[in-house]
């Protein structure tokens, strides 16, 4: 099918298809049961829950590495070996609309080495709004082997290389939070509002039309603006926590640009060390 996105008709017409594995990954900040509540009530047939904190973060982990750590290796793999989730699949994931919790997991599992990953585009709402099916019947679990538990596919960056990266100029970084939250203007959720020094902002909702992911040529054209001539290897996405930079990132692989990098820690993990500059531009 898709290692990017999936529309739901095209998704409808392969629901039975051998080695298809969907996950609902619905979230709201705040209210992190909200998710779970929804899918129990109803969730795409065969569709397993994948919790935002639970599994697709570790948040035990030290602050520096952001709001929402990536879960470590060998937990992840083990989470992927519960679902049956292995390299011969088709996996699907899925949110209430927009992907960007989606995008987290679907970051998580190709880093994994699991290839064939689509973000289901419009999500949940399209899926029912264009009359897909849906249960409240939960699959069985596997015990399969883990695939192996590395991060290892998807380029990444962590907080000392891009410090190196961002003082030589090799690297740019694209900040995917609100405009009003680059700009310093507000801050609901870190310490300090602001920016990581020499960031652009590109909201991860620019994305989007109508809760659907735009054309992939015009995203290309947008970001291809961005990069300014840049290969995409020099730019690093960062947001609040490390999840909405994957909806920038997924959308520039939708739209044939690959090879950009996450910064994981984003920007909670960048002031977690008060030394680190940050730039406020009130009044912007």
């Amino acid at each position: 099918m898709s290692s990017t996105l999936i529309r739901a008709a095209d998704l409808r017409a392969r629901l039975d298809a051998p080695g298809l594995r969907i996950l609902d990954c619905r979230f709201q900040l705040g209210r992190s049961s909200w998710g779970r509540e929804q899918y129990q009530q109803r969730h795409l047939p065969g569709a397993y829950y994948a919790d935002l904190e639970q599994d697709l973060s570790d948040l035990s982990a030290d602050a520096s590495l952001g709001r929402h750590p990536l879960p470590e290796p060998h937990t992840f793999a083990r989470f992927c070996a519960r679902l049956g989730l292995g390299v011969a699949h088709q996996i699907v994931c899925y949110d209430q609309e927009e992907g960007i919790w989606a995008a987290r997991a679907w970051w998580l599992l190709r880093a994994m080495g699991l290839n064939r990953v689509a973000v289901l585009d419009g999500g949940f709402r399209r899926w029912v709004l264009e009359g897909g099916e849906t249960t409240a019947q939960v699959p069985d679990l596997y015990s399969e082997e883990a695939v192996p538990p590395r991060w290892r596919q998807m380029p990444w960056v962590d907080t000392p290389a891009l410090e190196r990266g961002l003082a030589d100029g090799e690297l740019m970084v694209l900040d995917a939070r609100s405009a009003e939250r680059y700009r310093g203007e507000l801050e609901p959720l870190d310490p300090v509002a602001g920016h990581i020094p020499g960031a652009i902002n590109r909201p991860w909702s620019e994305n989007l039309r109508e809760g659907q992911f735009k054309p992939a040529d015009l995203l290309r054209r947008e970001f291809d603006e961005l990069l300014d001539g840049r290969p995409t290897s020099a730019l690093v996405h960062s947001c609040g926590s490390g999840v909405t930079a994957c909806h920038n990132l997924l959308a520039m692989e939708y739209a044939g640009l690959s090879g950009s990098q996450l910064y994981p820690p984003s920007y909670s993990g960048w002031v977690a060390d008060p030394a680190r500059a940050a730039v406020v531009e009130r009044g912007g």
